[in-house]
């Protein structure tokens, strides 16, 4: 449905009567027909492209005729979703559903360790529970094609304008952002949102206190108290674990380089190879936990942050790589656990290694520093 003045209309996911547009001009748009190609027939795209493109232009077309709704595109995602699970993951399992109310709209604040896969995989967990999924907090550096904004719009993203600098147009982008997701939360959509900017390349997963001044701005303007608005959020900590990380050696590859150059260039289309990378590499067994919603009283935006870092570091979920990486002792640590994690190490530049023993170990020492506040808590 077309709104006039529609105030999100640029950085919001397509409407229901939007999609078969977007679906229309994905399916016209080269580079993304090109990209189909050199993934799925590396070698017969370059001689052949010419004949293959129409083809699988003609193949989309009938494929995709059906979908005319979000709530298409969304089942129609789900499908891939079993398919890649199948092939890279040896399970996926959830916890704290039953925290959620399917008549309710939470504000999921997550860790984040993979581009595409947290999302797609708290998405996943919630539509196999019969729940709804989230709208989706996604910057506009990984926007650069228009093929990606179509598909990312279409799978109900919303944009981040990361690429904002003069601090009048931050200011603007930030409010419209924080407008933007209590509208959304008003309207019963769920959102999904990192912890902070980027992805946590070394394991410790920590909420950026800025993320929740942008979300209290609409809150501020509207003349409500910090611990009012926040509590009307419903928001909710998730912690994604991976028990292999695809793209653990490209995090620690960059880590190394920003530590011995002071910064790292990414190639032209690094994150999409990234994105490529966290989705068919393999993840091995891979855990999504729910928090319980966050209680606001008497809080600051740095209180709460921290309140929801100790939910998410007591969630997340420990394998044999991360013990045998901080050193300690577990039940779960074998000798063939340990020569996976040591042909790891060994197929790693040295330079990176130790890199790699810290964001697997870091998850330990917070998930040890989480359960130690805790029982403070709980003696006080």
């Amino acid at each position: 449905m077309q709104i006039v003045n529609d105030p999100y209309q640029d950085i919001r996911p397509y409407h229901d009567d939007e999609v078969p547009a977007a679906i229309h001009r994905l399916i016209q748009d080269d580079e993304f027909i090109n990209a189909i190609l050199s993934y799925r027939y590396p070698h017969a795209s370059g001689p052949l492209g010419w004949l293959l493109k129409p083809a699988l232009k003609l193949y989309l077309t009938q494929k995709w005729r059906n979908i005319k709704t979000v709530q298409d595109v969304q089942l129609h995602v789900a499908s891939y979703m079993r398919k890649m699970i199948k092939t890279s993951c040896d399970n996926v399992t959830v916890s704290g559903v039953e925290h959620l109310s399917p008549d309710k709209a939470y504000l999921f604040v997550s860790n984040h360790r993979d581009i595409a896969m947290d999302p797609a995989l708290v998405n996943w967990c919630l539509h196999q529970q019969g729940l709804d999924t989230v709208r989706i907090a996604i910057g506009d550096n990984l926007l650069r094609k228009p093929c990606a904004t179509e598909l990312m719009k279409l799978n109900k993203s919303f944009i981040v304008k990361r690429s904002a600098r003069a601090p009048r147009e931050m200011m603007k982008s930030l409010s419209q952002l924080s407008a933007y997701i209590r509208h959304s939360l008003d309207e019963g959509q769920s959102i999904w949102i990192a912890q902070r900017e980027g992805r946590a390349k070394t394991g410790l997963d920590m909420t950026d206190p800025a993320i929740l001044k942008m979300f209290y701005m609409e809150g501020r303007k509207n003349k409500q108290s910090f611990d009012e608005y926040m509590q009307a959020l419903n928001i909710v900590p998730v912690a994604i674990s991976y028990q292999n990380d695809p793209c653990d050696l490209d995090k620690a590859t960059e880590l190394d380089a920003v530590n011995r150059l002071g910064a790292y260039e990414k190639s032209e289309f690094e994150d999409i190879q990234t994105i490529v990378k966290g989705i068919v590499g393999q993840k091995r067994q891979v855990h999504v936990a729910f928090g319980a919603p966050v209680t606001v009283s008497q809080a600051t935006p740095e209180t709460l942050a921290s309140d929801i870092d100790r939910q998410i570091h007591c969630l997340y979920r420990l394998y044999p790589a991360n013990y045998i990486a901080a050193g300690e002792a577990h039940d779960s640590v074998t000798a063939e656990e340990r020569a996976l994690f040591e042909q790891k190490l060994a197929q790693a530049p040295e330079a990176a290694r130790d890199y790699i023993r810290q964001m697997y170990a870091n998850p330990v020492i917070n998930a040890q520093r989480a359960a130690s506040d805790q029982a403070t808590i709980s003696i006080n």
